[in-house]
């Protein structure tokens, strides 16, 4: 029995090379199921948008460094009328810096050993970090969209981030020259890789709030949480342990999946009919389409910075770090509509609502 199931209605939209790594990784001792979603691309040797079970072991590499990263949803108390983006341009600055808050009291109120405490708590991050603010373009369940006591008119922010340079010190911590026999679930090895995995999944649980706060905080607003979902974990899961890489969980309730900063984002239910058969994962964005060293060579060629500045559906665009912007293009990503789709005829989700990109930020650090 092939132990791959592929979550798209046309299989030939994969990256061959995502499939190979894919492929590889079914191959490890002990890997019972292996999930490609409609995200999936070639990462650093490991397939992104993909979750994986085994019934006795754990395997670090496939959670990767950036343990914990993920995705929170707010909706804040301010108009969609009363947002004015040149007024948020002008006001979102010093947000690359360290956090001037209480870290190890807002660690140790999360129950995250306080020795944990990095000036990086707080802050977004490089990659595919971001903060994005948005507003509601369409509610498509409009029954479910009101008995949840959401709001139309308002503005909404994704945080996109994770555990910073701790989860990166956990993988190393714990690298294994033999990356593909894993660790035996039940060895003190394994529990200390957990201990440590735990802490710094909560890590970026508490990174995320401060993100937010900072940003409202800037802008003079304030919200509340809709939700907070982790796309780098391993967990326990049916007897055994699923490891999910660039994966959403639909286990946790609603679900945010983001397009490209120029593509709309949506917000989703999962549906429980047929979520073993994902590993109970969903899709956690629209998935590259090129490598970041492709994107480069592509679009620096054909656009100036300024032009990514500003996205085909009226979006702005703050990010100071040259190559970043290129590397982050809205063509570097694939169409979300077209993952939305095949999530959709796989039967695992319901969408809620459509949301449309007013302002993404990346950073404001300048780089050469």
């Amino acid at each position: 029995m092939n132990p791959i199931t592929l979550i798209a209605t046309d299989h030939r939209r994969f990256d061959p090379l995502a499939l190979d790594q894919l492929e590889r990784t079914a191959a490890y001792d002990g890997m019972a199921r292996v999930v490609g979603l409609p995200d999936l691309h070639a990462g650093n040797g490991i397939a992104v948008g993909a979750a994986f079970w085994a019934p006795d072991r754990i395997w670090p590499h496939l959670v990767g460094s950036d343990i914990g990263c993920g995705m929170a949803l707010w909706e804040t108390d301010c108009p969609v009328r009363k947002f004015r983006l040149a007024f948020a341009e002008r006001k979102l600055h010093g947000l690359d810096d360290p956090w001037p808050g209480d870290a190890r009291a807002a660690l140790e109120e999360a129950g995250v050993p306080p020795a944990l405490v990095s000036p990086a708590l707080g802050t977004i991050g490089g990659g595919n970090h971001f903060v994005e603010f948005l507003r509601i373009e369409r509610v498509v369940a409009d029954a479910r969209f009101d008995a949840l006591g959401l709001r139309r008119d308002r503005v909404w922010m994704m945080v996109h981030s994770g555990s910073r340079g701790l989860g990166q010190a956990v993988q190393q911590a714990h690298a294994r020259a033999d990356i593909s026999r894993g660790i035996m679930a039940d060895t003190p090895e394994a529990s200390a890789y957990l201990a440590d995995h735990d802490a710094a999944v909560q890590w970026a649980v508490v990174n995320r709030q401060i993100i937010a706060h900072r940003f409202c905080g800037c802008l003079g607003i304030s919200g509340r949480r809709v939700l907070d979902i982790c796309h780098n974990s391993v967990i326990p899961h049916q007897g055994g342990w699923l490891h999910r890489k660039g994966a959403a969980p639909a286990d946790r309730g609603l679900v945010t999946i983001p397009g490209s900063r120029g593509d709309f984002s949506y917000l989703v239910e999962p549906l429980a009919d047929r979520a073993d058969h994902a590993l109970h994962s969903l899709a956690h964005g629209a998935g590259r389409k090129w490598s970041r060293k492709d994107a480069h060579a592509r679009l620096s060629r054909r656009f100036k910075v300024a032009d990514l500045q500003r996205t085909g559906l009226g979006s702005h665009v703050i990010c100071e770090d040259r190559r970043l912007i290129f590397e982050e293009a809205p063509d570097a990503y694939k169409d979300i509509g077209m993952v939305i789709a095949d999530l959709e005829q796989a039967g695992l989700i319901r969408v809620i609502a459509q949301l449309r990109p007013l302002l993404s930020y990346k950073t404001r650090g300048r780089h050469d």
